[in-house]
């Protein structure tokens, strides 16, 4: 981030225009100044100053001022590789995405606030000052750009001791943080991979360059040498952020990846392979790999199988493949993964060979590395596979993955994700293993373990979470204002009733902190309509629909809470608006159906719910629920036909095998119905209900 002149700004003001859908944009210079002529916040063409340029290559964009002290990221960025490259050229960062000025990916909206997306990370010492109330930003930063203190924390001391000449190295330098880390690391006797000597003292590092290059939400102000979790909540490599094999899907930025990798569970820091003060790597080429793996064993035709000097034969372009990102800016997945075609086959997840020979399928790639002699083994189980297949409704999928929640050389951040997707499920025993994490020391696995538990009765919930109310990490502690929010201070101990007390302050505190987020406002929402303040809940989901219209999970979130206060022509009203910014939206439709069955409109129900249902690409609500609709609207065989197709694509759902059971029995098929019942009880064992179920039904049959 620079301030712009002749020297920092690269791109042509020269009287250079763009034109996309109808809007013609220009740049040019005036004196000193730097104006980009393009539509504005109403969509008509003004002039805009550009007050700072930010970043250098392979892109530049602008900086252009708003009312209410906001600075806006322009969309229109130039294009800084040389020509022969395709650069030196305007380019648009999201040519299908955006549409006009009233999309919140327009460069006024939301997204492309500087202030709260992008200051953070590109500035020093940030001070956001937003104002809730004018919706206004006085933001302040002590550096313009990324200095020591971002890393190295506050700096006075290191002044200090630098005026008396006594610097010294490591700790003695007075900065508050240090980050060295690297270790020392040898090669053993026949081993042709280097190992740590010491293990790493503690993910210091790992964590400080996380605070910018992970994907991640601002809980509180950053404590320097803390775990990231204290003021920070991490998104975890599940869609449609990363593949369901965990490799970088959406622009993630580093640390998700590299925390799945074996390398960081070898010890591996930041810092061995880049030199965080140059931004360059420790080696050229392969000799950034070579450092611990023997170029004389890795990187030789043997290994990579592809003519050495060739793309095939760099480490990184099978084990780091690119995702080109705001069109011409390439990065690597830094998850170090062997190139896997065989779930390209099976999931659909992209693989670094096909990446390479385009021209190529995954059925070709998988033959040449079976010709190479490399088999993978049993496809089927892979983690992958079996999160796919959850999230798709099949519950089948549950024991594989409860094995990997309980594996302990599982990456933390995988086995969270793995107790997250449990949750949702409703897995019977994560009551089990989930509790045994709320101890864990990884500050990650007692988050997810906190949200996986979000379905348990309230009273139980609480008797689990209570010892985590004054968690010593911030997210955790978050995670546990959430999952409690429910919970009456005054219905507890007077001492268990003021810690309540002071966590759901704390939560709201943070919350607000960053009301100029509209999914901060949604969330606060959800946890205001859990605590009961039904009042200031709405006015959160409205102020998450001021921030930004199209957010639909505060649009329908919304229209439920209307109906909850019996303002059912308003509910309809957000609804409405809903499908009008998502035709197609599965999760409006069912919402509308559902309120035209609450008012007893059953027939046009039915068309909103069946369209609805027809939508639905994962899991099984909206198509269970037609089925149920149809029963009870007298159709019960096309009900059961509905069902029976259910369960045929997304075998094992406990509450579709129950309404088969109940539905063919009531059809007078009770052969049907033993059958269904008998693989309820299968699906769900530890259930007595349902095994007491299909004896009933078996001895009926048999009499």
């Amino acid at each position: 981030m620079q301030e712009p002149d002749a020297g920092t700004v690269l791109g042509d003001f020269n009287g250079a225009s763009f034109t996309r859908r109808g809007v013609t944009t220009t740049f040019r210079r005036d004196g000193e100044r730097f104006i980009v002529r393009t539509a504005g916040e109403n969509g008509t063409l003004q002039d805009f100053t550009v007050r700072y340029v930010f970043g250098v290559y392979p892109l530049q964009q602008y900086l252009l001022p708003l009312s209410r002290g906001r600075l806006q990221a322009f969309d229109i960025a130039w294009d800084s590789r040389p020509a022969g490259e395709g650069g030196q050229r305007w380019f648009h960062l999201n040519p299908e995405e955006v549409t006009d000025h009233t999309d919140p990916l327009h460069w006024t909206g939301p997204y492309m606030n500087w202030n709260l997306s992008c200051a953070e990370c590109h500035s020093t010492d940030l001070q956001k000052r937003y104002d809730p109330v004018t919706r206004s930003y006085d933001t302040l930063f002590a550096e313009i750009d990324v200095a020591c203190e971002s890393c190295h924390g506050p700096g006075e001391q290191h002044i200090r001791l630098a005026a008396k000449g006594q610097l010294g190295a490591g700790r003695d330098t007075g900065l508050e943080t240090t980050l060295g880390q690297r270790g020392e690391w040898v090669f053993t006797a026949n081993e042709s991979i280097a190992r740590r000597r010491q293990e790493p003292t503690g993910n210091a590092q790992i964590d400080n360059c996380g605070r910018c290059h992970a994907r991640r939400g601002t809980l509180d102000d950053y404590h320097y040498g803390k775990p990231l979790l204290d003021s920070h909540r991490l998104a975890l490599p599940e869609p449609p952020l990363y593949y369901p094999d965990g490799q970088i899907r959406d622009e993630v930025y580093v640390y998700g990846s590299f925390v799945q990798s074996k390398m960081h569970q070898a010890g591996v820091v930041c810092s061995n392979c880049h030199e965080p003060h140059s931004l360059q790597l420790r080696a050229e080429g392969n000799g950034v790999c070579a450092q611990c793996h023997k170029a004389d064993v890795y990187d030789q035709r043997e290994h990579h199988h592809h003519t050495p000097d060739s793309a095939g034969a760099e480490c990184a372009n099978c084990h780091m493949p690119e995702t080109t990102y705001m069109t011409v800016d390439p990065r690597r997945d830094h998850g170090m993964r062997i190139p896997r075609p065989d779930l390209s086959i099976t999931t659909g997840v992209p693989n670094a060979c096909n990446q390479c020979h385009d021209g190529q399928d995954a059925d070709w790639a998988l033959a040449a590395v079976r010709g190479w002699g490399i088999e993978f083994g049993d496809t089927a189980s892979h983690p992958a596979r079996a999160l796919q297949q959850l999230a798709a409704g099949n519950r089948r999928a549950m024991p594989r993955l409860e094995q990997l929640a309980n594996d302990n050389s599982v990456a933390p951040i995988m086995r969270a994700t793995v107790l997250e997707a449990l949750g949702r499920a409703g897995a019977p025993s994560l009551p089990g293993y989930a509790t045994a994490q709320l101890e864990s020391p990884e500050p990650l696995l007692r988050v997810s373990a906190v949200r996986s538990l979000a379905g348990l009765p309230l009273g139980q919930r609480y008797q689990l979470l209570k010892g985590l109310v004054a968690d010593e990490i911030t997210s955790v502690r978050m995670a546990v204002a959430e999952a409690l929010a429910g919970v009456p201070p005054d219905q507890v101990s007077p001492a268990q009733g003021e810690q309540l007390r002071n966590l759901f302050g704390e939560y709201t505190r943070i919350q607000r902190q960053h009301a100029d987020m509209p999914g901060v406002q949604l969330q606060l929402g959800i946890f205001l309509a859990n605590r009961g303040d039904l009042p200031a809940a709405e006015k959160a989901y409205r102020e998450a629909l001021h921030l930004n219209p199209q957010l639909l999970p505060a649009r329908l979130n919304l229209a439920d809470l209307l109906r909850a206060l019996q303002r059912e022509d308003e509910a309809r009203a957000e609804i409405m608006a809903a499908l009008e910014v998502a035709p197609n939206s599965g999760a409006a439709l069912h919402a509308l159906g559902l309120l035209e069955t609450r008012i007893g409109n059953r027939e046009q129900a039915l068309v909103h719910l069946q369209r609805a249902a027809e939508l639905e690409q994962e899991g099984v609500r909206h198509r269970y629920v037609y089925a149920i609709a149809l029963h009870d609207s007298g159709q019960p065989e096309q009900a059961l036909a509905r069902l029976e197709a259910l369960q045929r694509s997304i075998p094992g759902n406990e509450e579709v095998l129950l309404a088969l059971v109940n539905y063919s029995a009531e059809l007078g098929n009770r052969e049907k119905a033993v059958r269904y019942a008998r693989e309820l009880a299968a699906t769900a064992p530890q259930n007595t209900r349902y095994r007491q179920l299909y004896q009933r039904l078996a001895n009926t049959v048999e009499r």
